[in-house]
């Protein structure tokens, strides 16, 4: 009997992810520079997990500005605010409906070290993230633009849609099978259709595209990698780090930052000499301006 049901089981698995591979296959976003092309199993609607997501980081804020822990430091929120509407800019080299989204950063007073970006654009960082690594500019943008790809590519979408047909699979199969194997076999679907690509998969490529966005938006693309060394550092011998809970650490994560690095360098270079062009126009438009005539002692 159960080698029956593990046959039926078998090619139920295979017939539901026939049927989502042919429904939900997509690709949340362009390539870029650095070649981001893996597709991704969609099946549950983007507006349903953007709406969640708002929801959920409009209490968070509303809880924050309760405590008066919501943008408590004026210049760190300036400063945060700032290098996002920089990287927010560049959003549309990977998808364009992106720079329509109702992007919201907001700065959270905690000592926890933590940042994210929820779907549809919704910003949080932590002020312990910063002060206890004392993060430059560039690394901010570094975590910032990994957190950015997330959003642009959906990974909160796919990982619920990989979730809800792994569900659809099990349920199907409970209600076939007559003999109580389930229990031990049903997992099989779960194992193919929840953990195919990984969540590392998914943290490699947010990496490699914060990259890109961060050189695109003029901050050094040679410096993302000091984010994880500083975080190895600060980290041993700690537990309870909410960001590396979702964020495993690594050598190959710094490897493969410091490998793409010559490819988005020439963006950060062309990045650099666009701003450089812009602030000596600015300059010799500021300079040429006529200058008013000061109205003192105008009257005798």
């Amino acid at each position: 009997m159960k080698s029956q049901l593990f046959v039926r089981l078998s090619a139920l698995i295979v017939a539901f992810s026939g049927i989502s591979l042919l429904q939900g296959c997509a690709n949340t976003t362009q390539a870029g520079a650095v070649g981001i092309n893996r597709t991704q199993l969609l099946v549950i609607p983007s507006a349903q997990i953007n709406q969640q997501a708002a929801e959920g980081f409009s209490k968070l804020s509303q809880e924050a500005a309760k405590q008066s822990k919501l943008n408590k430091d004026a210049a760190m929120t300036k400063r945060v605010r700032g290098i996002g509407e920089r990287l927010i800019k560049h959003v549309p080299v990977f998808r364009e409906d992106a720079a329509q989204w109702a992007w919201e950063i907001n700065v959270f007073e905690s000592d926890e070290m933590n940042a994210f970006c929820a779907p549809g654009g919704k910003i949080g960082f932590y002020t312990g993230i910063i002060r206890k690594l004392q993060l430059t500019d560039d690394e901010i943008a570094a975590i910032m633009g990994h957190e950015i790809a997330h959003a642009l590519r959906e990974h909160s979408r796919e990982k619920a849609s990989q979730k809800g047909v792994a569900n659809m699979v099990l349920q199907t199969a409970t209600s076939l099978d007559k003999s109580g194997a389930v229990g031990s076999l049903g997992g099989i679907g779960l194992e193919m259709l929840v953990h195919l690509p990984n969540s590392r998969a998914m943290e490699l490529e947010s990496d490699v595209m914060g990259l890109e966005l961060m050189a695109r938006a003029g901050y050094d693309p040679r410096n993302a990698a000091n984010v994880w060394v500083k975080m190895e550092k600060y980290s041993s011998g700690k537990q309870n780090m909410a960001f590396l809970s979702t964020h495993p650490q690594g050598e190959d994560r710094i490897s493969l930052l410091e490998s793409k690095v010559p490819s988005v360098m020439p963006l950060y270079e062309e990045a650099i000499a666009s701003n450089a062009n812009k602030s000596a126009v600015e300059n010799i438009t500021r300079a040429a301006a006529p200058r008013k005539k000061s109205t003192r002692n105008s009257k005798k």
